[in-house]
C-alpha cells in the first residue's frame, strides 16, 4: 500500500522487516542540494529514479521481469528529464497509483518514508526544535524559531526555498 496511507509509527515498525528482505538502493537529497539546483520535482524524481533503477539493475543475482515505476509524470517528459544521464534505464512501466497495485512499488514507498522520517528526525535533533511535516500554520511557526535561533541562512539546510511557507517565514510573501 502506498506509505503516504501508513502512520509514520507503522513505517518505523514493517520498514526494517522490507529492508532486510528487498534489494534497494537510496539516494538522499537533502535541501541544501536541492535549493542550489532546479526545482522542477518531477525533474528531480525522474533523475534519482534513473540513478536508483540503474544501482538496482547492477546488483548481482537480482532477477526480474520489468520494472514499474509510479507514474509522477509523462513518459515522454520522464526520458526527456533523463536524457543527459550517463546510464539509463529506459524499459519501464508506468502506472498510475502504483503503489496500490504493485508489490515492488509499495515496498519501496514504504522504505523511502522510512528513510525520509529518519532524516527528517535526525534533523529535527540536530536542530533541537520540533519540526512538523507538511505545509500549514504551524510548519511556519516552526520554520521562524529556525530563523530566530539560527538566522535565515539556515532555512537553506532545513526547508526547500521556492515553497510557499519560506517566503511566509520570510514575510516575503506577496499575496
Amino acid at each position: 500500500r502506498d506509505s503516504k496511507k501508513i502512520t509514520d509509527d507503522k513505517i518505523m515498525k514493517i520498514a526494517p522487516q522490507i529492508i532486510r528482505e528487498i534489494p534497494h538502493v537510496t539516494y538522499i537529497l537533502d535541501n541544501k542540494t536541492y535549493n542550489q539546483n532546479n526545482h522542477n520535482m518531477n525533474k528531480v524524481k525522474a533523475i534519482l529514479h534513473n540513478k536508483v533503477l540503474c544501482e538496482l539493475a547492477k546488483k548481482p543475482n537480482l532477477k526480474y521481469d520489468y520494472i514499474v515505476v509510479d507514474q509522477f509524470c509523462t513518459p515522454r517528459n520522464y526520458f526527456t528529464y533523463i536524457s543527459g544521464a550517463k546510464e539509463k534505464i529506459t524499459k519501464i512501466t508506468f502506472t498510475t497509483k502504483a503503489e496500490d497495485k504493485c508489490l515492488s512499488v509499495a515496498a519501496s514507498s514504504i522504505i523511502s518514508r522510512y528513510i525520509f522520517i529518519k532524516e527528517f528526525d535526525k534533523m529535527c535533533d540536530e536542530l533541537h526544535i520540533p519540526l512538523p511535516k507538511g505545509a500549514g500554520p504551524q510548519v511556519d511557526e516552526a520554520g521562524k524559531e529556525v530563523v530566530e535561533t539560527y538566522g535565515k541562512e539556515k532555512l537553506e539546510d532545513v526547508a526547500k526555498l521556492n515553497f510557499r511557507n519560506t517566503q511566509r517565514i520570510l514575510g516575503t510573501l506577496i499575496y
